[in-house]
């Protein structure tokens, strides 16, 4: 049996680039959509009994 593989290259730097890009990105994303849910959540507990 013969194996019809090619052997695997290099990327380029251009596409390491890519890819390093396309990383910081998706962190940024997240981290971005992380601070607007915490922005957006309630401040402690919600209690609408108030004690006076």
């Amino acid at each position: 049996m013969t194996d019809a593989r090619k052997p695997q290259q290099k990327p380029s730097d251009a596409e390491l680039r890519a890819q390093r890009l396309k990383a910081a990105l998706k962190a940024n994303m997240a981290k971005r959509k992380a601070q607007a849910r915490a922005r957006k959540a309630p401040e402690g507990p919600s209690d609408d009994t108030s004690e006076q």
